[in-house]
């Protein structure tokens, strides 16, 4: 405790206690916008090498918007697919696991 007092007065307040909430909800904002920012233009020149032309600067934003609201979209579509295959291998293990008891009891254990 005496320590950390010391350390107070001789350094000041840390680093992280020095940012308030508005400052993290700001980089909150600009860390998403750069994201997007590459994202789109990851995007960009996708489209580049498969369509003629090239897209228009103004559009890489936008593009990397609708690329970042995309990819939870698409995490949870894969989420979903993967909970049914789930389903689908449990059932059948199922199946055949009460087929494998049942040919047991009828035909003994041979």
């Amino acid at each position: 405790m005496t320590l950390a007092l010391i350390g107070l007065i001789l350094g000041g307040v840390p680093a992280w206690a020095q940012g308030t909430g508005s400052d993290v909800g700001s980089q909150l904002l600009s860390f998403l916008d750069s994201l997007a920012n590459l994202i789109g233009t990851g995007l960009a020149k996708l489209i580049n090498l498969v369509l003629p032309g090239s897209v228009a600067p103004e559009l890489v934003k936008p593009l990397g918007y609708l690329g970042l609201l995309t990819l939870p979209l698409l995490l949870f579509g894969l989420l979903e697919a993967a909970r049914r295959v789930i389903w689908l291998v449990v059932g059948i293990g199922w199946i055949l696991m009460l087929a494998r008891i049942l040919l047991q009891a009828f035909h003994g254990k041979g």
